[in-house]
């Protein structure tokens, strides 16, 4: 009987999944933790939702896998979830634009700036009269070389994958693990002795959510490759199927990109004129 209900299409019908209901009472559940922890309350507010997110991902992540395993993602199905991630980064470009925007709007336009806030915030200049900012020539080159080695090494073991090389595929895994976690232990080190604060100014402000987000989003493609690294250890992955390696390869890529833009118009253009740390 089940011979008769044989798939005859390329494509994939999942099966009814809890899922999307539990991620997103969980969301609801974090954000209304998130409002009553700004409003005054304990973080503790935001415990369950915050780990009602992580037992979805993962339990809902484990399903993706399960199914590939199983035979159900086709080069079709993989076309699409190549188009889902290509979306998802997209939107993720679109993120960090808003806070470039950010930026050059109070860097390039400091008088009006002012005049709508209705306060000297700048001191008619940028960066801000009495901000003593980061040199870029040190640390901040420093992950930038790092962060560049390691789209190198990802693609080193992307390679090693299409050529059926499990060992060079680890090893080019471990080595981009560990650069990620070099850069964000170099920025932790930048941000503990950095010599303005997110609020003491609109250019700490702006440099803080830029770069900030660009330190979590190397968090997380480097839980994205660590995933990826256990599972290649375990024999997943074949050259002809390996889109969750792939995907997290393109993560990675586009947190390179992101980075040599942060680098060279916050770092580097933004610096100009002042006097470095």
């Amino acid at each position: 009987m089940a011979e008769t209900h044989a798939n005859d299409h390329d494509y994939h019908l999942v099966d009814p999944s809890p899922w999307p209901f539990v991620g997103s009472v969980s969301a609801l559940a974090l954000a209304f933790g998130a409002v009553a922890y700004f409003d005054g309350a304990s973080a503790l507010w935001m415990l369950p939702g915050f780990f009602g997110v992580i037992y979805t991902m993962i339990a809902w992540w484990s399903d993706v896998i399960k199914e590939a395993h199983v035979g159900h993602h086709t080069p079709v199905v993989q076309m699409h979830l190549r188009y889902g991630m290509i979306l998802f980064i997209a939107s993720e470009v679109m993120f960090f634009v808003a806070w470039f925007w950010a930026f050059f709007d109070a860097s390039l336009f400091v008088n009006e700036a002012q005049q709508v806030a209705r306060v000297e915030f700048t001191g008619g200049q940028w960066p801000p009269s009495g901000v003593e900012v980061l040199n870029p020539w040190h640390l901040p080159l420093i992950n930038t070389l790092i962060l560049l080695t390691s789209g190198t090494t990802v693609t080193w073991a992307h390679h090693a994958l299409l050529h059926n090389d499990r060992r060079g595929l680890v090893w080019g895994l471990v080595l981009t693990v560990l650069l990620g976690a070099l850069f964000s232990t170099i920025q932790a080190y930048e941000y503990i002795h950095a010599a303005f604060s997110f609020s003491g100014s609109i250019y700490g402000s702006t440099f803080y959510m830029a770069t900030g987000f660009h330190g979590f989003h190397v968090l997380i493609g480097t839980i994205f490759l660590i995933v990826c690294l256990v599972r290649a250890v375990k024999g997943d992955f074949t050259p002809k199927q390996h889109f969750g390696f792939e995907a997290a390869a393109w993560y990675w890529h586009f947190v390179d990109v992101v980075w040599l833009f942060l680098f060279a118009s916050i770092y580097v253009w933004g610096s100009l004129g002042a006097v470095p740390q």
